[in-house]
């Protein structure tokens, strides 16, 4: 891990194409501005985090209908699988 300091004004570039200006400094806070090319995605960490256990969740979700897949589908009761119907008219 690389630790830097900056004042306001200052900045720093990482590979040809991504440029962070330190804004502002007001006590504990610190105003960045990054510039870097669309493709690259810029996200907080704490949104990282997030979306990795949200996709973690969604594959745990997902399995039990991949399974049913497998399976041929949503399984079906005995009666219907013998073709009794129930009419209530």
């Amino acid at each position: 891990m690389l630790i830097l300091q900056r004042r306001t004004g200052e900045s720093l570039v990482i590979g040809e194409d991504i440029r962070i200006s330190v804004v502002s400094i007001d006590g504990g806070r610190v105003r960045l501005a990054i510039s870097a090319p669309a493709e690259v995605p810029i996200l907080r960490s704490e949104l990282l985090d997030a979306k990795l256990v949200n996709q973690d969740s969604a594959v745990e979700e997902a399995a039990p209908a991949e399974l049913l897949g497998l399976l041929g589908g949503i399984p079906v009761s005995r009666k219907q699988e013998k073709g009794e119907t129930r009419d209530n008219g």
